[in-house]
């Protein structure tokens, strides 16, 4: 849990200095960055959607995840933690950052669904080996700058869901382990490189999708590969 903790860490450092330099970038500024960080978010998404070894099996896993995820109605709870922060925290920030909410669900789903947040947190559980968070720790710190001067303090908070996504797949690596081969890894990538895609078009209010509500499509070849390893066993 070293890694993820230090992940978290750094969002919160990062999101703090974020803050600091918000106060003395004028508004048009803080627009035209968040505009290029989003064009940023998105190629990376598309580098890792074009790895898809099975593009039937991330249909299916597009599909399905998303009708599980509005089962769960993710989207909604973590809407509303980021309501229940701004309410608790209203009358303590300025008008211009009072959208602490989305701040906080784009800050969120950015940090957890990226490949890197995954596979770290895997080789964190399996192998002790904290390498890929301590990247990503520094990645993330860096860009929680970038992001709280632009979507605001709801940020910070996004250290809070990255925490406990990236700690409960480190502590369940274990029972996955015989079933984290290359190409299912590379699948649970390329879909979540295209929901990475949907957060960069989000940001820029091309249209509004919901990316929360399609986290579980990440993990659908995943499950696909242990039913299809258990059924070929039998």
């Amino acid at each position: 849990m070293i890694g993820t903790i230090v992940n978290a860490l750094a969002i919160i450092a990062g999101s703090l200095i974020g803050v600091f330099f918000k106060k003395g970038i004028p508004k048009n500024y803080n627009k035209t960055v968040m505009d290029s960080l989003s064009l940023a978010v998105i190629l990376i998404g598309l580098l890792n959607a074009l790895k898809a070894e099975n593009i039937l099996l991330l249909i299916f896993s597009l599909a399905l995840g998303s009708i599980l995820g509005e089962f769960l109605k993710i989207e909604d709870k973590l809407e509303e933690l980021g309501n229940y922060i701004e309410n608790k925290l209203e009358g303590k920030f300025s008008s211009e950052d009072s959208n602490i909410s989305k701040g906080f669900v784009n800050a969120s789903l950015i940090y957890c669904i990226g490949a890197m947040a995954i596979m770290g947190a895997l080789e964190s559980g399996l192998s002790n080996n904290h390498q890929t968070l301590f990247a990503k720790s520094i990645i993330d710190g860096i860009s929680a700058i970038a992001f709280t001067s632009s979507l605001g303090i709801g940020v910070l908070f996004s250290a809070i869901p990255v925490f406990l996504y990236q700690g409960i797949i480190t502590v369940s690596a274990s029972f996955v382990k015989q079933f984290l081969i290359a190409s299912v890894i590379t699948d649970m990538s390329a879909v979540g490189g295209l929901l990475i895609v949907a957060i960069g078009i989000n940001i820029l209010e091309i249209k509004r999708i919901k990316v929360g509500n399609m986290l579980p499509a990440i993990f659908i070849p995943l499950i696909f590969h242990m039913l299809k390893s258990l059924f070929f066993a039998m």
